[in-house]
This record gives C-alpha cells, sequence and structure tokens, in this order.
C-alpha cells in the first residue's frame, strides 16, 4: 500500500542503502544497475511511491571545498590534495569559509545549488540534515573530512589515526622520562580532539600515571588557545615538564608561553604537537610533531567524490590513515629536579 507522501530519491536511497545515483539510474531505466539492486528499489517503490523530481541539469566541472576557517598551512595542505586529484580529471576547485563554524549556512548552500559542482568536500565542518537532503535530492554527493563530529551513517567521511596519534606522542614523551606531561585539547565539540585526549589518557593509564586535571588544558586549536592554556600550567608550583599540544597551532602558543616565563625548549620545557604543518619544521627548535597526512587525505576523499558522482559507491565509506611520529628538536629528558628526588628509593631498591 502506498503512503500518502510518496518518497524522493535520497529516501528511497536511504532505505535502500545505495547511492542516489543509483536510485535514479533505476527510476529512469537505466542499464548499468545489478538486477539484485534494481529489484530492491523498484519493490521500495512498490511499496512507498516516488515523488519524482525536476530533473537537474548537468553538474559542472568544480568540486566545492568548505573550509571551517582559512587560516595558516592547514587549508593549504587539504587544497594542494583535492587540487592534486581534480586537476587529472580536470574539474576546478571552489573554496568557502565558514569563519570558525562547524556548520554551513543556508546561503552557503543556495550558492552551491546554483553552482551545481560535481560533489561538495567538507573538512572539519558539516551540514544539517536538512542541508544534506537538499544536496541529495539535487544528485550533489557529499564526502567529509576531518569530520568535526561523529559522521551521519550515510555520508563517506576520510580522518586521521587521531587516538593512536595522541598515545604515540604521549609515549613518545614518557619513553624520554618525563611524567608531569600536560596536554592541550581541541573544542569539546572536535572529534579529532577528544580521540587524542583519549589516546593521551590510554598511554598515561598504562605507564601507571594518573591524570592531573590541573594539567589537561581546554583549547580550541588555536595559537591563542594554546598561548593561554600553556601560561596557566606553566605558572603551577608543580608545573609540566612536557606539553603535548594536539595541533601545531597550540604548540605554537605552548613556545611563545614558555619564552614569556623564561623557560627554554628542550632544555626545561619539552613540547610536541599534532600535524605537521610545513612550517613547524623552521620553528626554533624544530617542532617534534605527529605527522597527519593532510595531503593524502585530501586525494582520498576527492577520489571517493568522484566515484559517488559517477554513481558508484567507494570500497570504503570510512577511510582513516594512519599517523606516524616525527620526532625534531623540541623534545628531550626531562630537566633533574633536586626537590623530586627526595624521598624517593633508587629504582633499583624498588
Amino acid at each position: 500500500m502506498t503512503m500518502e507522501s510518496p518518497l524522493t530519491i535520497a529516501q528511497l536511497a536511504e532505505l535502500a542503502g545505495v547511492s542516489t545515483a543509483t536510485v535514479s539510474k533505476v527510476v529512469n531505466g537505466r542499464s548499468e544497475v545489478s538486477s539484485a539492486t534494481r529489484a530492491a528499489v523498484e519493490e521500495l517503490i512498490r511499496q512507498h511511491g516516488y515523488r519524482r523530481q525536476r530533473r537537474r541539469s548537468t553538474p559542472t566541472a568544480l568540486v566545492e571545498l568548505v573550509f571551517h576557517a582559512l587560516e595558516g598551512d592547514y587549508p593549504v595542505e587539504i587544497t594542494k590534495g583535492v587540487a592534486e586529484v581534480a586537476r587529472a580529471h580536470e574539474l576546478t576547485v571552489g573554496i568557502s569559509d565558514l569563519h570558525r563554524g562547524h556548520t554551513a549556512a543556508d546561503a552557503w548552500l543556495e550558492g552551491v545549488l546554483r553552482r551545481r559542482p560535481s560533489g561538495v568536500i567538507a573538512v572539519f565542518s558539516g551540514l544539517t540534515e536538512a542541508q544534506h537532503e537538499q544536496l541529495a535530492r539535487r544528485e550533489i554527493p557529499l564526502v567529509l573530512l576531518d569530520p568535526a563530529d561523529a559522521p551521519h551513517k550515510n555520508i563517506p567521511s576520510v580522518g586521521a589515526g587521531n587516538w593512536n596519534g595522541g598515545l604515540t606522542a604521549t609515549c613518545h614523551l614518557l619513553e624520554l622520562g618525563h611524567r608531569r606531561i600536560g596536554i592541550i585539547t581541541g573544542p569539546d565539540s572536535a572529534l579529532s580532539g577528544r580521540a587524542r585526549l583519549d589516546g593521551y589518557r590510554t598511554a598515561l593509564d598504562m605507564a601507571g600515571v594518573t591524570v592531573d586535571p590541573e594539567l589537561v588544558g581546554r583549547g580550541d586549536f588555536l595559537i591563542e588557545g594554546g598561548l593561554a592554556e600553556a601560561h596557566r600550567m606553566l605558572r603551577l608550583p608543580d608545573r609540566p615538564t612536557a606539553i603535548f599540544a594536539t595541533n601545531d597551532g597550540q604548540a605554537i602558543g605552548v613556545y611563545h608561553a614558555a619564552h614569556r616565563l623564561g623557560l627554554r625548549i628542550p632544555d626545561d620545557l619539552s613540547v610536541i604537537g599534532f600535524d605537521d604543518l610545513p612550517s613547524v619544521r623552521w620553528a626554533i627548535p624544530p617542532l617534534t610533531t605527529i605527522r597527519q597526512p593532510l595531503a593524502e587525505m585530501a586525494a582520498a576523499a576527492t577520489s571517493m567524490l568522484l566515484t559517488l558522482a559517477q554513481g558508484e559507491q567507494p570500497l570504503q565509506s570510512r577511510v582513516e590513515l594512519a599517523t606516524e611520529l616525527v620526532v625534531r628538536e623540541s623534545t628531550a629528558p626531562p630537566p633533574f629536579r633536586p626537590s623530586e628526588a627526595e624521598g624517593r628509593a633508587p629504582e633499583s631498591a624498588r
């Protein structure tokens, strides 16, 4: 029995677990769909009905790339990866800036619908359910890159091994002998920041080190946030001997805080970041960090988007690329503090 309100292509695609492009091929009688998929879609149409949408024009040879903010090296590295794949397919890359927002405004979406791109890549940002539905109705595929929050089950995404990166960064500091290890996280809403914090906590737990709440700073992935939290931690009576900044921007903020307080890196304080942006190798001293393969992530997201634009499903809807430790000159064993040795038995006596 048909429902009072027939379903759109996007709604049928969600029920069938296929792309909107695949449903479109079925309703338009095109042949390049497997018999099983065709039968499943046709059965859903018989059950629920189908509300035909106005036929859209041919998409333009454009990949729409939307950033939560166009600041620093991060968007440059992402754009390089997208442009490399787009160039090979004779596509242009269009760039939008949400000005530090994590959800696109309706005005931005209206512009996208007018431009009719081949697809949209949302970087560290996302769309509302209503906006996603609008894109789906126009058969404009969407991929999330470095998603700010848990991705929608029907939206493909590409990210990095954030938990493992946080674990690796903290283990590196522990192996150098640090026990007072601070961390400056990202925004509470950021999935990547939460995962890096969980990796930090796991590493400390594995080493038998209790997490000190005073050494957990709530950052914002900005230099200013890193500066403020590092300044607070480094003025504690028992300050940290190392700080893990969960992105490179905040690590630069830590450098500035240490300089203001007369502390030398790494003699008095070890610092490790996350991203491995090109500029940090020129910091003084060069920054030890966790490399997040931003350009490779962007290329993977673009390839996934083009697969969707061709009406096919990617081999994986969730792709996570590995991170790796890059050791430079900002980390070293902790300075010896006589007060820490008082009353402590030698290792051999324990």
